[in-house]
């Protein structure tokens, strides 16, 4: 039960094709004694995909964490008042909200959690996946790493051969990610091996 008490912010966004491996990680962290409270940004609210129905997605994240989505900027705006998290994890975050983050804008219901959240100088804990990471993403990944109380969980080229420039985190790697960053420290390494 290494996360027992830890109340976690869970922010999905719009890397549909993740969304089947993040619904594991949640379970597992459950599991392992988090209190969840999960936050999906539009593109998770709003569109079906080939990877799966907006509400069945919705329905599955409320199942694993017995709690409801908050799917609002009105409803994640309190998140920074009422220092709801010891810590928020944004997973899978996608090259979009990357962008939108490093540079301080708020028009997600995960951006409006992640900005309340870090007014409090606690940990985020970003998981990426986005096919431009090693592109013109790269430069916000740079920012991102160096702004505090921000922790990135490992990540590496995904499909280096086809999608030169993509890049995903190691969600197995989660759980020990925020330890570490409950403690101020970021894992290492950042940069591995994705097979």
């Amino acid at each position: 039960m290494k996360l027992d008490g830890l109340k976690i912010g869970f922010a999905v966004t719009g890397s549909h094709c993740t969304l089947h491996e993040i619904t594991g990680v949640m379970r597992k962290m459950v599991e392992e004694g988090a209190d969840l409270t999960p936050i999906i940004s539009y593109a998770v609210d709003t569109m079906d995909t080939r990877f799966g129905k907006a509400e069945d997605w919705k329905s599955k994240f409320e199942e694993i964490t017995q709690k409801k989505v908050i799917q609002t900027i009105p409803d994640a705006e309190p998140i920074g008042p009422q220092k709801k998290f010891d810590c928020l994890l944004i997973a899978p975050c996608t090259g979009n909200t990357l962008a939108k983050l490093s540079n301080g804008i708020t028009d997600t219901p995960v951006l409006m959690a992640a900005k309340a959240h870090l007014r409090n100088q606690r940990p985020l804990v970003i998981a990426i996946s986005t096919n431009d990471g090693l592109g013109i993403n790269a430069r916000n990944i740079g920012t991102l790493l160096c702004t505090k109380n921000l922790f990135l969980v490992p990540f590496g080229q995904d499909s280096p051969a086809t999608k030169a420039n993509s890049l995903v985190a190691h969600m197995d790697m989660i759980p020990d990610t925020i330890l570490m960053a409950c403690e101020g420290k970021q894992i290492q390494p950042i940069l591995v091996d994705y097979h």
